[in-house]
């Protein structure tokens, strides 16, 4: 097999699976956690603060991006799908002038965020260098179906865009205006996620350095709001049609 169509097989598989990386997140966390020297943290209050107030930002950042994205995008958009590549129409415009891959960058800063809240920098730096070998994969996979569904159009302006990092010298205005339905229809699994995220690392990070489980109110209530609230925009995206949007996804 030539290496584009190894390239193109495996990023089609592990786009197929790419809702199961907050599971292996989670458990390469433990030990990472585990083996982390924490002493630094000991006395030194307003560090701990800073490098919090930090990951909080980077995970918020990467839902704003995903947001952005997603809000301003039509149906059956390339990205919008979950178990294999659908593009109707091609977005070129808004964020998608400035990067190819918005929703993959925001998923990047969303984990990075989390992983950067360990307080480990070596496993930052492996996180960082492990979703780039994944996710390079599956936007070959994704630019080679775009490129065989739209043609020359899509050729034009992916040599225009830069696939991952942004850049603005490009921008134009979408016309699709910005949709918090969408958002609150289609982000709220990850909002939730993100915040038991960050409950993961911090009951873990004081289990470990405390040597016995510390079961803390403040936890407890912020998980169940944020399971509430995920039920509650679950039931009405399914039930009712109160976040329904006729050329939205």
């Amino acid at each position: 097999m030539a290496l584009v169509h190894s390239l193109e097989k495996n990023g089609n598989f592990l786009f197929k699976y790419r809702g199961q990386i907050p599971v292996i997140l989670f458990l390469m966390a433990i030990p990472t956690i585990y083996f982390t020297d924490y002493e630094f943290l000991k006395g030194n209050d307003n560090g701990k603060l800073i490098l919090t107030i930090i990951a909080g930002i980077i995970s918020f950042a990467g839902l704003v991006i995903r947001s952005i994205a997603i809000g301003t995008s039509n149906k059956n958009t390339s990205g919008r799908n979950t178990k294999e590549q659908v593009a109707e129409a091609l977005n070129t415009k808004g964020i998608y002038s400035t990067v190819r891959h918005p929703l993959y960058l925001g998923n990047y800063f969303m984990w990075i965020g989390i992983v950067v809240y360990t307080f480990n920098i070596w496993f930052v730096l492996l996180i960082s260098l492990m979703f780039w070998l994944y996710y390079e994969r599956i936007m070959f996979a994704e630019e080679r179906f775009l490129e065989k569904k739209f043609g020359q159009s899509y050729v034009d302006w992916s040599m225009k865009v830069n696939a991952f990092w942004p850049g603005f010298k490009n921008y134009e205005k979408t016309s699709i205006p910005f949709s918090m339905k969408t958002i609150m229809r289609r982000e709220y699994s990850g909002v939730t996620a993100t915040i038991i995220g960050f409950i993961f690392i911090d009951f873990f990070r004081d289990w470990f350095t405390e040597g016995e489980v510390q079961w803390k109110v403040n936890h407890g209530i912020v998980v169940v709001i944020a399971l509430l609230i995920s039920l509650i925009f679950r039931t009405l995206k399914h039930n009712t049609k109160i976040l329904f949007e006729e050329d939205r996804s």
